[in-house]
């Protein structure tokens, strides 16, 4: 293909190569020799029959012509020229597009090679099941394959076999990604939310559990509406918010033990800001909200009366 392309390029440029052009030197060169051979002539001509200084008018005649070919050489056959060239710069990059098109068309040949590649990658991440990156290969080439298909099903003809092609690899590998990616949210995520809960201090636990978050995201920007994404999204939600309570409930009773009441305050509030910050009302976080409110009272208790 990509041949036949440059030969094709290669007769649109013969085509319109101009017949004729001749490089400066020569053309000025055979220019005088006109002029000249004219002068020659008039001034014989003038001569033989009797005018009074027959070379003024032959150099004129002469000047004119040599004018002439200048004028013809630098306005017009420059301009043809010039035209000619836009002309066969055009053709060569339609040409070029053309052959980058067909070069870059999914054939039915690479369509198969490609579906069979992915069902590889899937039958072998399906054997190392509980790894996460072995899901997530398959769901990145999935989606690559399915960004290219939709761009060949743009311009594909309705008449052409790759048409059914392309839309029975769509479907299998629209199959693909999606039983991939979700197994991956759920491996990742799953791992994520264990290192959320045992993490050594806070700041890791918050760190691994807004990765699940966006480990599950990531998922539901593919998935919006799939229930257990949706499910697994509210739960990770629920364990940083908690991570979140137990970190400020902790320095609360740090404050409370060495009776620095007005910041024991301070941090159970932030506590009940937390739990209603995102407007979500569970049974586990009004239980949550109402120790916390206990525990305000007795902060009130402990304080001196003045």
């Amino acid at each position: 293909m990509g041949g036949l392309t440059l030969i094709k390029m290669r007769v649109e440029r013969n085509n319109l190569r101009p017949a004729f052009w001749v490089p400066a030197s020569s053309f000025y060169l055979l220019a005088v020799g006109i002029s000249a051979a004219f002068f020659a002539l008039v001034w014989g001509v003038l001569n033989a029959e009797g005018v009074d200084a027959p070379w003024l008018t032959a150099a004129m005649s002469a000047g004119i012509i040599f004018l002439g070919a200048v004028l013809l050489r630098e306005v017009v056959f420059r301009r043809a020229r010039a035209r000619l060239l836009r002309q066969e710069r055009s053709a060569a990059g339609r040409a070029a597009a053309s052959d980058s098109r067909s070069l870059h068309k999914l054939t039915l040949e690479q369509n198969a090679a490609v579906l069979a590649e992915i069902q590889q990658k899937s039958d072998a991440a399906n054997v190392l099941n509980n790894l996460a990156a072995g899901h997530r290969e398959v769901f990145e080439v999935c989606a690559e394959y399915l960004r290219r298909n939709e761009h060949e099903l743009k311009t594909v003809s309705p008449s052409s076999p790759r048409l059914t092609a392309l839309l029975k690899g769509r479907s299998a590998v629209s199959d693909f990604h999606r039983y991939h990616m979700l197994k991956w949210a759920e491996i990742e995520a799953r791992t994520l939310a264990e290192a959320a809960k045992n993490g050594r201090d806070s700041n890791e636990r918050r760190a691994s559990a807004q990765r699940a978050i966006g480990v599950v995201e990531t998922a539901l920007d593919n998935y919006p509406s799939d229930e257990s994404l949706l499910a697994s999204h509210a739960l990770l939600k629920e364990l940083e918010v908690s991570i979140d309570v137990t970190e400020w409930v902790e320095q609360a009773e740090r404050a409370v033990f060495d009776s620095d009441h007005a910041a024991a305050r301070k941090h159970y509030r932030e506590a009940l800001f937390h739990l209603g910050r995102d407007g979500i009302q569970t049974p586990e976080r009004d239980q949550a909200a109402a120790r916390v409110n206990l525990a305000l009272e007795r902060v009130a208790d402990l304080e001196p009366r003045g």
